[in-house]
């Protein structure tokens, strides 16, 4: 599947779980994609194994603990290293969409969560934030999206 069709049957989805998610009210890239999908009316969980609640709502330990899971998709915005697990969570699941959050560097981005989503039959996203495709899209948004694909930072095909 193309890219831009996998991108439109993501944001299709209506529960969307956000891994990464800080305690902090920060800046952090996961917690400006869980509170713009949350302000575009997605059904949004946060997940942070070490944080009872984020951004005022409650957060979860992991994806299975999440009520009514499975999700319809996951955006991996935690470190690398973390993702083959959250992808290991989606294959026990039967969560089929991931997408792993990138900007600009290797943002959550791994290889072996990627082989491991595609050995597994989900659909993978790996690069690109949902905040560049997410109606509306802020001018900041539309400038990255364009630059990324331009250099190749969002993927051809998911």
């Amino acid at each position: 599947m193309k890219t831009p069709q996998a991108i439109e049957d993501f944001l299709e989805q209506k529960r969307i779980a956000v891994t990464g998610v800080s305690r902090e009210a920060s800046d952090a890239a996961a917690n400006l994609i869980y509170r713009k999908l949350r302000s575009s009316g997605y059904e949004v969980y946060a997940v942070n194994p070490n944080a009872e609640s984020v951004e005022g709502d409650p957060a979860y330990p992991n994806l299975a603990s999440i009520p009514g899971a499975p999700v319809d998709g996951v955006v991996i915005a935690s470190h690398p290293d973390v993702a083959p697990g959250s992808v290991g969570e989606c294959v026990g699941l039967g969560i089929t969409r991931v997408w792993m959050h990138r900007s600009f560097g290797r943002g959550s981005v791994s290889k072996p969560a990627v082989e491991l989503c595609r050995e597994n039959g989900i659909r993978v996203i790996d690069g690109g934030c949902p905040m560049m495709f997410c109606p509306p899209v802020d001018l900041g948004h539309r400038c990255i999206r364009w630059v990324l694909a331009r250099t190749g930072g969002i993927p051809r095909a998911a």
